[in-house]
């Protein structure tokens, strides 16, 4: 069985060897091994791998690194990686063949094949069409933690969530990148074939491109017979592992797993004018639209460093770019653990593809930009001194905002009122609902992905930071904000959180943690109790189910059931009473307060 295992892996690598050949007589590609191998230790990078293609032929595609660094497995040509956003120009490519076979047009509004979709504005519902979605040009911002933190296998929830996601300009006003938009293209491609995206993708256009071992799924990577592991760096120098992320049903914007081997048909199509192995899998007409530009991204002139580096465009799933006198057409990809870019110049029928099992990784656009200079034969740019400044210039940027944020800060101050009183669940009907709990004297905030520690900032405001492992992470870089608000009653109303950078911070309605108590259970502890000689009462007023606290010379405190005998005082932080039962009575009341803890005796 082994001696069977070990033929079918030699049969496997059979490509990729006969693959590489050709770069050994390239004399564009003469060292570049050698080039590459350096940035694995340079960029605390796990694993990469690169295929290159011209006209219709690999000619060169290569692994550095691990796939799996605990178990010291090596990348290679056929090694799956998560490809992100490198997806969505399949999700177009869906709609260009289904519009191909008359079955739609990019001017028609996409609430003809979805007609529960619904916009924040009526003018939104009037105005967007399939063309407006696949361009960015909606005047939807991101709203990305609406199906990052909040995510679901069912994309009727979130096709729902649409509607109350705010824009942040008029349509086809501006450029801003949008996921939910190209999630609405594969439903949309699903009303119309009546398959899944899924099935849409494996059919049209992995079986015909041989892409016999790239998935749709997170269970194609956790499955895969030759998966990378993600990482992300710690502590600039540490690489720690990451789990897979499910991006589940928003896989249209992002979900396919695949490798460079594989990738490489799939930009060999596109160089070719949607032809592979003689065969016109894309139309043509499709193609040559695709890689147009249709929304203006950066209208800002060339800088005088990079002045062959020009234009910002976006077509159909594709990033338009000159790069130093060359059409440019590429698109990026990341996600938990994982980055790529998948790039080609039509008129030079030059191919790259470049994935990383690194989070948010800059060595896609550092790696195809080397390979690109050589291929194209012009001027070699240092791009790893590039990069390396651009990545310390965002640590001192990300360096003065901490700054910033501690000097806003206003000190000596604490939150309105008792920790439990922030407590319940909280929904915004555009993302989704979290709970805020209290454990151990701190609030944490409980997504269906994550659970984050608030760290009280200022007043009722707090900062929440991922738990890693058990503990928040605290040297995380947060411009988070919960912003509690009380109602008209002085309670806790909800909490404004500005989770989208391009709009208003957007509120998260409360509905308060409900336990119930009867009015004859609080009976058990009204009576006196002493300590120190001073007697204090607990006692219910003539009609209600409130416990109050009254001690000498104080005002009467309302107190509210958390915990079995356990109660806080309502508006007053960091007093609580817990009272002891014994042979089914009260026996004793515990005061915890911030200046120490009492235990009084029960006299009545």
């Amino acid at each position: 069985m082994k001696k069977l295992f070990f033929l079918i892996s030699l049969l496997f690598l059979i490509p990729s060897w006969a693959q590489k050949k050709p770069a050994a007589t390239d004399k564009r590609l003469a060292g570049l091994d050698a080039e590459l191998q350096p940035l694995l230790a340079k960029w605390h990078a796990a694993g990469f791998a690169v295929a290159i293609v011209e006209k219709n032929k690999v000619i060169y595609s290569q692994g550095f690194g691990y796939r799996d660094v605990e178990k010291k497995l090596p990348v290679t040509p056929s090694t799956q990686f998560a490809i992100g956003s490198c997806s969505k120009a399949f999700t177009c490519a869906l709609l260009g063949m289904l519009r191909e076979e008359q079955k739609l047009t990019f001017e028609e509004s996409p609430i003809k094949y979805v007609p529960e979709l619904r916009f924040n504005k009526p003018e939104m519902n009037q105005l967007i069409t399939i063309r407006d979605i696949m361009t960015h040009r909606t005047g939807l911002p991101r709203h990305d933690y609406s199906w990052y933190m909040f995510p679901t296998h069912a994309r009727d929830s979130l096709i729902r969530r649409i509607e109350y996601q705010p824009p942040f300009a008029s349509v086809r006003e501006k450029y801003y990148y949008n996921n939910f938009m190209f999630m609405l293209q594969g439903v949309i491609a699903e009303r119309i074939t009546g398959k899944s995206w899924e099935d849409n993708i494996g059919e049209r256009l992995f079986e015909p491109l041989q892409m016999r071992n790239s998935t749709t799924v997170i269970d194609g990577l956790r499955k895969g017979s030759e998966a990378a592991t993600g990482y992300r760096v710690k502590d600039k120098t540490q690489i720690v592992k990451m789990d897979y992320y499910d991006i589940a049903a928003m896989g249209p914007a992002g979900s396919i797993n695949s490798s460079v081997s594989e990738m490489a048909n799939w930009v060999i199509t596109w160089i070719n004018g949607g032809k592979f192995q003689g065969r016109q899998i894309l139309p043509a007409s499709y193609v040559k639209e695709a890689i147009s530009s249709h929304t203006i991204v950066n209208a800002d002139p060339p800088d005088s460093e990079y002045p062959d580096i020009q234009m910002g465009n976006y077509g159909y799933g594709w990033m338009i770019t000159s790069y130093k006198g060359h059409y440019r057409v590429e698109h990026g990809g990341n996600i938990d653990g994982f980055s790529a870019s998948t790039c080609f110049f039509p008129t030079d029928s030059i191919g790259i593809v470049v994935l990383v099992n690194q989070n948010g990784s800059v060595l896609t656009s550092l790696i195809r930009n080397i390979i690109s200079d050589r291929m194209l034969n012009v001027s070699r740019t240092d791009w790893n001194k590039y990069y390396s400044k651009r990545v310390e210039d965002a640590e001192k940027q990300q360096a003065a905002a901490k700054a910033q944020m501690r000097s806003s800060q206003k000190k000596n101050t604490r939150p309105s009122r008792s920790l439990y009183e922030f407590t319940g669940s909280y929904h915004h009907p555009g993302y989704g609902k979290f709970e805020l709990t209290v454990e151990r004297d701190s609030l944490f905030a409980r997504t269906p992905l994550k659970t984050f520690w608030l760290k009280h900032y200022h007043y009722d405001v707090f900062i929440p930071y991922e738990k890693d492992k058990g503990k928040p992470d605290t040297t995380a870089n947060v411009n988070i904000r919960f912003n509690f608000r009380s109602n008209d009653n002085g309670e806790i109303a909800g909490a404004m959180v500005k989770l989208e950078p391009a709009v208003d911070a957007l509120e998260f309605k409360r509905t308060p943690r409900k336990m119930d108590i009867t009015r004859e259970a609080l009976q058990a502890y009204v009576g006196e109790y002493e300590v120190a000689g001073v007697v204090s009462r607990f006692f219910l007023k003539e009609t209600g189910a409130i416990l109050y606290l009254l001690v000498p010379g104080q005002p009467e405190y309302e107190l509210l059931p958390v915990e079995k005998h356990t109660f806080v005082f309502k508006n007053l932080e960091g007093f609580t009473v817990k009272f002891t039962e014994k042979d089914g009575k009260i026996t004793e009341a515990t005061f915890i307060q911030p200046h120490g803890t009492f235990v009084a005796r029960r006299k009545t």
